[in-house]
């Protein structure tokens, strides 16, 4: 589908699944998002740096998440050789196509 292509709202089709299903499935959950939100905005983070803005999340959560973002495209996990061994995480061109939405969100978050 041609991005410029116009899209309007519709009901989905029984039987066929919803497209706002399937991208809510891949960014719908909380930490989720605002890991994307982080690497939006920073484009490259280390682990730590994720673990310590996210306040509240779990190492094992955080893991968890990072490797579903990275097995989606959104994400890119690049290790070093160094010791002791750095890992830094990239958001890659398929999540910066999620930025649009998270301004319109935030817009929509400054008027509550």
């Amino acid at each position: 589908m041609n991005q410029q292509e116009p899209l309007i709202l519709k009901r989905g089709t029984p039987g066929i699944p919803c497209v706002i299903g399937k991208a809510l499935e891949v960014i719908g959950n909380k930490w989720t998002f605002l890991i994307i939100r982080d690497l939006l905005v920073e484009q490259t983070l280390r682990f730590s740096e994720l673990l310590k803005s996210l306040e509240g999340i779990s190492p094992k959560t955080l893991s968890l998440r990072l490797k579903e973002l990275e097995e989606q495209g959104i994400v890119k996990r690049t290790i070093y050789a160094e010791v002791p061994p750095r890992v830094e995480y990239t958001i890659t061109d398929k999540g910066k196509q999620l930025e649009p939405v998270f301004i319109e969100l935030k817009r929509f978050g400054l008027t509550l």
